[in-house]
C-alpha cells in the first residue's frame, strides 16, 4: 500500500462517484478503479459496494475512512509542526473551540499566551463539540472550550466561565419594557435560538432552562453563531437567548439585554483536556484561564 492509495480512497469515499473522484485528483478513471481494487486487495475486506446506479460504503469502508481522515489530519499537523519549529517556535498549544465561545474573553487569553510565552504556538480551531472530544481523545488538540459537561471517559472536565443567560430583545419590541423579563413572557413569542448540532453544549443548557416552564416554545430559527442570531433578533425574527457578554460584545444598537426575572440563571463554559499529565505549555495555559478574574474558578473561591 502507498499513501496514493490512501488519498485515493479518500476521494470516492467523499465523492461516492469514482469519474467526479478522480476529476478531483486530477487523474483518469482506470487508474482510480485499479488503485482501489489494489487496496482492497492489500486489505483484504470490500470498502466499496458497487452498482452501475451508485456507489456506497461497506461499514468495513466507513470505519477505514475514519481513520484515513485522521491519518490525513496527523499529517498536515506533522507539516504545520515542522514548520512551526523551523520559525522558532518551541512548543505548541492546539486549541478546539465549540459553542461559540465568547470572543472577547478568548482574545484576551490569547493576547496573554504571545505576550508571556511567545516562543509557544497556539493554534485555534473551531470544531462542534463531537469532533472536539473525538480530536481529544485521539491527540488532534490538547485543549477545548464547550458548554457541555457531558464528555464522558478520558476527559477531564474544569467549569472556568460563567454568565448570565439573559433575552436578546429587538430595540422597538414590547418585552424591553420589562427590567427583567419572566421567562414565561419569553415564551409568548417565537425565539431564535442557538443550532443543537453547531452549539450544542449551549443548547443543552437553555433547553434545561426552558423546560423548567410548562409551555412548548415557538422557535423561528436555529443559528449556528451568535452574530446570526443577533442579526435576527434585530431584524425583528423572534427573541433571542443568549450569554450577556456576548450581546456586551457585537453592541448592535437594534437588540437590547434584559435578564431574566427570578434566580439568575448562568451558562458555564468548560475547560476539556485529555486525562492526562499536561505538557508544561498546557499547564500555563490552564493557569492563565484559572487566573482570569472572570473565572468561576475565582467566584467560587
Amino acid at each position: 500500500m502507498e499513501l496514493r492509495h490512501f488519498r485515493y480512497f479518500v476521494a470516492v469515499a467523499e465523492e461516492l462517484h469514482f469519474a467526479r473522484a478522480a476529476e478531483r485528483l486530477h487523474i483518469e478513471q482506470s487508474p482510480l478503479s485499479r488503485a482501489i481494487k489494489e487496496l482492497e486487495h492489500d486489505l483484504g475486506v470490500q470498502l466499496f459496494e458497487r452498482t452501475t446506479r451508485s456507489t456506497r460504503l461497506t461499514w468495513a469502508g466507513q470505519v477505514f475512512l475514519e481513520d484515513m481522515r485522521r491519518v490525513f489530519a496527523a499529517l498536515s499537523q506533522a507539516r504545520v509542526n515542522v514548520k512551526a519549529a523551523a520559525d522558532g517556535y518551541h512548543g505548541r498549544l492546539r486549541v478546539a473551540v465549540s459553542d461559540g465561545i465568547v470572543p472577547s474573553r478568548l482574545g484576551a487569553l490569547l493576547a496573554q499566551c504571545r505576550a508571556e510565552e511567545p516562543e509557544v504556538e497556539v493554534r485555534m480551531f473551531q470544531t462542534p463539540l463531537s469532533q472536539q472530544l473525538k480530536g481529544l481523545r485521539s491527540d488532534l488538540y490538547d485543549v477545548g472550550f464547550a458548554q457541555s459537561e457531558d464528555v464522558g471517559e478520558g476527559i477531564t472536565v474544569e467549569p472556568v466561565w460563567r454568565d448570565p443567560l439573559v433575552a436578546a430583545v429587538p430595540a422597538r419590541h414590547p418585552l424591553v419594557a420589562h427590567k427583567r423579563i419572566p421567562l414565561e413572557d419569553v415564551l409568548r413569542y417565537p425565539l431564535v435560538l442557538c443550532h443543537p448540532e453547531s452549539c450544542e453544549g449551549c443548547a443543552r443548557q437553555i433547553e434545561r432552562v426552558l423546560r423548567t416552564v410548562d409551555t412548548e416554545p415557538i422557535v423561528a430559527d436555529h443559528v449556528s453563531t451568535h452574530d446570526m442570531l443577533l442579526a435576527l433578533v434585530a431584524a425583528g425574527y423572534g427573541i433571542g437567548l443568549t450569554n450577556a457578554t456576548h450581546i456586551g460584545d457585537f453592541r448592535h444598537p437594534d437588540v437590547v439585554a434584559r435578564p431574566l426575572a427570578g434566580r439568575a440563571v448562568m451558562l458555564t463554559t468548560y475547560l476539556l483536556r485529555p486525562d492526562s499529565e499536561p505538557s508544561e505549555p498546557l499547564r500555563h495555559f490552564i493557569e492563565r484561564v484559572k487566573s482570569d478574574p472572570q473565572s468561576s474558578q475565582n467566584d467560587e473561591a
